[in-house]
């Protein structure tokens, strides 16, 4: 039998799944505020395949892809910049924070990720 190709678009599927479900706190957090159109009226997608990586949320009609990220991410800063250029290389835009900004000012987060998608906040 051949190992599943984790690029594949099941697999993938299958991944985003797998993180909706083991959303750390940051996470969580954040989409409570972004989900059923809370932040300006947005449609947001959470842990959403773009390719062979999962963003953490989405916005299709602003084409914004807002990333979360935790401790883990001081190591992988190049692997980061390879992931942020392939997205980019899709005609999006990545819009990061660090957890540590999100937990200190949820609200500014959320207005900021409103701005960057041209909405203010309601």
């Amino acid at each position: 039998m051949t190992p599943p190709n984790p690029n594949e678009p099941r697999h993938m599927i299958a991944r985003a799944r797998q993180l909706r479900r083991d959303a750390p706190f940051p996470e969580r957090l954040l989409w409570s505020r972004l989900r059923a159109g809370r932040c300006a009226g947005l449609v947001f997608r959470r842990q959403h395949p773009i390719g062979r990586y999962v963003a953490d949320f989405f916005c299709l009609q602003s084409r914004l892809v807002v990333e979360l990220d935790g401790k883990s991410h001081e190591t992988t800063v190049a692997e980061d910049e390879v992931r942020q250029q392939f997205i980019e290389s899709r005609g999006l835009r990545v819009l990061r924070f660090t957890d540590d900004e999100l937990l200190g000012n949820l609200d500014a987060v959320v207005r900021a990720i409103a701005l960057a998608c041209g909405a203010a906040e309601r």
